[in-house]
């Protein structure tokens, strides 16, 4: 299985996933990671939709790593989150600032959603 983690220096996981530069993707087999690699994210166009409610305005999110079963940030913006579920990945928002201790959780079954870390519009 695959995990990707949104950062901008590959070591941290970005607070937010919009924003994050990148993802660190790590490949897990039986319990122990067999390869990591970085993607770059790509850019969103603010000009390509002001519609930013609706979950086709997020592909952009996670169309780089469509092959990822998780992808892990330290928080993300409610539509954010809802067009990586729509995509059938898991959203995992995190309190844990460096990735490799989030593989290590992930790894230990202690990888744990924050869902207070989704940010709302009010």
């Amino acid at each position: 299985m695959k995990i990707a983690f949104a950062t901008d220096d590959h070591q941290t996981i970005s607070p937010h996933l919009g924003r994050a530069q990148w993802y660190e993707v790590f490949t897990i087999e039986r319990g122990h990671v067999v390869g990591r690699e970085a993607r770059p994210k790509a850019r969103h166009s603010y000009h390509q939709t002001q519609d930013h409610h609706h979950h086709d305005s997020h592909h952009w999110l996670v169309e780089p790593v469509r092959d990822c079963e998780l992808i892990v940030a330290r928080g993300m913006g409610e539509p954010a989150f809802q067009a990586v579920q729509a995509a059938g990945i898991t959203a995992i928002c995190t309190p844990l600032r460096v990735i490799d201790e989030a593989v290590q959780a992930y790894l230990n079954g202690a990888l744990s959603h924050h869902p207070e870390r989704i940010h709302h519009r009010h």
